[in-house]
């Protein structure tokens, strides 16, 4: 499984770039993703488009924008893409905007890129190294950095308690293989630091299979945008703000055990 630094080359980095808006913030992103072979034009276009229809919910974090789409043929190959910006632009999220950072996404499937993700999410989860990295001075620094992060050599997977129930949770985006997966890696780092990894499973999907799949979970967390776009689907739905947020999600976590 490819780690965050070869899914992410120096050449898939660039900082202070300039962008008049949200479309051509992402279609850098999307530019670098073709320049690095990990896509055509046609998966800019169906990045932007993704944004067009499901809103701004690819905007994970204050300042930060996870730009991606479903895995198509346009994607060829497995990659992702930072774009550090000159000027900060709006993409009209309630609470994360103005976006500063995006980083670009190509999937040829859901689990590829699993392990890079995890330690994506680590990294920008700890306000130094996310310090760090929205500060480096350089693509190489960027990418020193995003090398230095721990990866896991293949997903956590849960495993019920011998005799004991096994609960899931559910994150969704629109497309299940992006926006979902970075917050699934967010929460099961804090299952894992309350010790209850073996009992409660975390299932990253888009929203079309959410809803067949909602009878099967406790809760469904998922940014503002999608949940509306959910509606009632017979399980509470949890609105997170910030995926990269441990503390977000220890919070929505303990609402939804009443712990």
């Amino acid at each position: 499984m490819a780690a965050l630094s070869e899914l992410l080359p120096v050449a898939a980095v660039v900082v202070d770039a300039p962008a008049a808006d949200w479309r051509e913030a992402v279609r850098r992103a999307g530019d670098l993703l073709v320049a690095t072979g990990a896509a055509t034009d046609t998966y800019t276009a169906e990045m932007i488009e993704n944004v067009e229809q499901n809103g701004p919910y690819i905007v994970i974090a204050p300042g930060l924008a996870f730009a991606h789409a479903r895995p198509s043929p346009a994607v060829l190959d497995t990659g992702m893409s930072w774009v550090r910006l000159a000027e900060p632009v709006a993409f009209g999220h309630e609470a994360n905007d103005p976006v500063e950072l995006v980083v670009g996404l190509a999937a040829k499937d859901a689990s590829e890129h699993t392990a890079a993700m995890g330690a994506l999410a680590r990294l920008l989860a700890d306000p130094d190294q996310a310090r760090a990295l929205r500060e480096a001075p350089t693509p190489q620094a960027v990418h020193a950095l995003l090398s230095g992060g721990r990866q896991d050599e293949e997903p956590r997977k849960a495993a019920a308690r011998g005799g004991g129930e096994l609960h899931k949770i559910l994150t969704v985006c629109g497309n299940g293989v992006g926006t979902s997966l970075f917050l699934k890696q967010t929460v099961e780092g804090v299952l894992d630091r309350w010790g209850w990894s073996r009992s409660v499973t975390v299932e990253a999907t888009d929203t079309i299979s959410a809803k067949g799949k909602a009878n099967e979970a406790v809760a469904i967390l998922t940014s503002r945008e999608i949940a509306r776009t959910l509606g009632d689907v017979g399980v509470p739905v949890k609105v997170v703000e910030d995926f990269t947020s441990t503390a977000e999600a220890d919070r929505v976590l303990r609402d939804t055990y009443d712990v």
